[in-house]
């Protein structure tokens, strides 16, 4: 049996968590998120914790349990702590800075990169080369860091372009690095 699916998930006092047609509904201080539930999962709030369990061993409801555990554990981490995902910008002239609600990116192109918020996402700059993406949407918080990682990936030569902070760029040499080695 799946060990994470088997957990229960504690309900934090400032969360209210509702089931209702295979739709669970997770409002918080952050926000409310909703979630659509696989026909083949029971999800059941008692004594201040969701319950998530499976008709039977079949393969499908063995892959289901798990993930919609921690689909449901996000919700309730992401309504009260909520997600962030903070990017850095390598490069010489390479910047980025916010205007309203819009992030201007310089990034060696002939025109400047502009992304706008979306709802549901903040954007922070605190440096002119980092970015901060927060939210209480742990998989729109990612795919947006994703997108504005997009405008300009790193290269592995000079390291230049947009990277998540713990990403590790492995580098290469030159052509001229593999020069007079036989």
């Amino acid at each position: 049996m799946s060990r994470i699916g088997r957990k229960p998930i504690p309900i934090p006092a400032s969360v209210d968590v509702k089931i209702e047609d295979g739709v669970v509904t997770v409002k918080g201080t952050k926000g409310t998120l909703t979630q659509k539930i696989h026909p083949n999962m029971n999800v059941e709030v008692k004594d201040g914790e969701v319950l998530v369990t499976r008709p039977n061993d079949e393969k499908e409801n063995r892959a289901l349990h798990g993930l919609t555990r921690t689909l449901i554990s996000n919700m309730i981490e992401g309504v009260t702590k909520g997600f962030t995902k903070e990017l850095e910008v390598n490069g010489v002239g390479y910047r980025v800075q916010k205007q309203g609600k819009d992030l201007v990116m310089t990034l060696g192109y002939s025109h400047q990169v502009i992304v706008s918020e979306i709802p549901g996402i903040t954007i922070e700059v605190p440096a002119p080369n980092k970015i901060i993406v927060s939210g209480p949407d742990k998989q729109l918080v990612g795919q947006f860091a994703a997108q504005i990682r997009e405008k300009r990936p790193p290269e592995p030569y000079k390291g230049k372009g947009i990277k998540y902070v713990n990403e590790v760029i492995r580098r290469k040499e030159g052509k001229a690095g593999g020069k007079g080695k036989k």
